[in-house]
């Protein structure tokens, strides 16, 4: 819970509640470990029927923390709640394991998943924009308990990913900023926006510190008179401060630009929900892009998963069970304690946790779901369904100079 979130316990607010007289304050700490309050801002009037402009400011209504809107994205949600089940389930392919052992990189024909696997190289945190990635720095966490079994499919989707057909609904969701000074309490990779580097003669993966995706309902508007209220290296280099408008931040050309070049690894398309016993799973594939080299084609895919607890009781993650299915006729099976190296609590108090990882197949599409097995406070176990998703390339875009050039990781 952030330090806005703890102090207002806002979470669960009605729309109806927010309004200009809620006035925002944070904590600031002194040396002598006493704390103070200081004004934020005031809590706007959510919008139902009308989108965020560029420049909003806002609370996270999950996380708590302070963010600004930098632009949207239209995009298809698939919630396997609101669908009936009566749709027959299709029968699994028969399948033969072909191996099991530590995870390593991706073999012909066969997906890579790197949830607890470090094989994509280092990292590189972006400072500015992205054309400043230069050096490769840390990787991500790894979690080297994982197994895998390779299977050989007979086709089609696997089986139990399609048990029952999901239409999606159109929703907004906007590419956000966050301030720095809350990224340390929040339950959520900060850094989970990467992107591949141009380079030919390494396997660099970069990321971008304090960018997010949010969906339009965990938008809470507020406002402010400070002309500088969010701390991020791009805030001002995206946004300026102008008295006469509403909200009073607009894009400059460099925001504009930056979109439009890296349009292709930024867009968000798909969503997918499903909830098991209370416990709501999301998920967004983004498409990474491919690398060729003489041997194979390379198509790589980062994706984010959002776990929140709906219900009054605390559970804990504890393990994960993943299959991937590879247009190349592959079904694989990843099993290992926890995520990124961590076994999330998730409690009435603290009831989300967010992380992304990364995925690759040597073949332009495929399919991914699974469950989390979780261990309820009263020591109740049981396994909460991943929603299967589709992992699809697109056709490559020309790069233009200083333009972002996908590649494999």
């Amino acid at each position: 819970m952030g330090v806005l979130e703890k102090i207002l316990h806002i979470r669960n607010v009605s729309p109806a509640i927010i309004n200009s007289n809620c006035i925002l304050r944070r904590t600031i700490k002194k040396p002598a470990s006493q704390t103070r309050l200081a004004e934020v801002g005031r809590l706007e009037p959510t919008k139902l029927d009308s989108k965020y402009e560029t420049g909003q400011l806002f609370l996270h209504r999950i996380f708590g923390y302070r963010g600004v809107v930098l632009f949207p994205w239209t995009a298809r949600v698939y919630d396997r709640d609101v669908h009936s089940t009566n749709k027959p389930k299709s029968v699994a392919p028969q399948t033969t394991s072909s191996n099991s052992g530590t995870s390593s990189g991706a073999t012909k024909g066969k997906p890579s998943s790197t949830e607890s696997s470090n094989n994509l190289g280092s990292t590189t945190t972006v400072k500015g924009s992205l054309e400043d990635a230069q050096a490769p720095a840390k990787s991500p966490s790894a979690d080297n308990s994982n197994t895998k079994n390779a299977s050989s499919s007979s086709g089609g989707e696997a089986g139990e990913s399609n048990t029952k057909e999901v239409k999606g609904k159109v929703h907004t969701f906007y590419q956000v900023l966050i301030d720095s000074r809350d990224c340390p309490y929040i339950r959520a990779q900060t850094e989970a926006v990467t992107f591949l580097g141009n380079q030919d003669s390494n396997r660099s993966l970069y990321a971008i510190p304090g960018l997010d995706y949010v969906s339009h309902d965990d938008i809470m508007p507020y406002s402010t008179g400070e002309k500088m209220p969010l701390q991020h290296e791009l805030f001002e280099k995206f946004l300026s401060y102008s008295a006469d408008r509403d909200p009073p931040f607009e894009a400059k050309d460099t925001l504009k630009t930056w979109q439009e070049k890296n349009h292709q690894w930024l867009e968000l398309s798909d969503v997918h929900k499903e909830t098991t016993e209370n416990i709501r799973v999301t998920v967004i594939p983004f498409y990474m892009g491919c690398r060729e080299t003489p041997a194979s084609s390379v198509y790589w895919w980062r994706y984010s998963i959002r776990l929140e607890n709906l219900g009054s009781l605390t559970v804990q993650l504890r393990e994960r069970h993943w299959r991937i299915f590879s247009l190349s006729g592959t079904l694989e099976t990843v099993r290992g304690r926890g995520v990124v190296g961590q076994e999330p609590i998730l409690s009435p108090r603290l009831p989300a946790f967010q992380y992304s990882s990364h995925v690759s197949l040597q073949a332009p599409s495929g399919h991914m779901w699974g469950t989390f097995r979780l261990e309820r406070e009263d020591g109740h176990m049981f396994d909460c369904k991943i929603p299967p998703f589709s992992l699809e390339s697109k056709p490559e875009e020309t790069s233009s100079p200083g333009q972002t050039k996908n590649t494999d990781e």
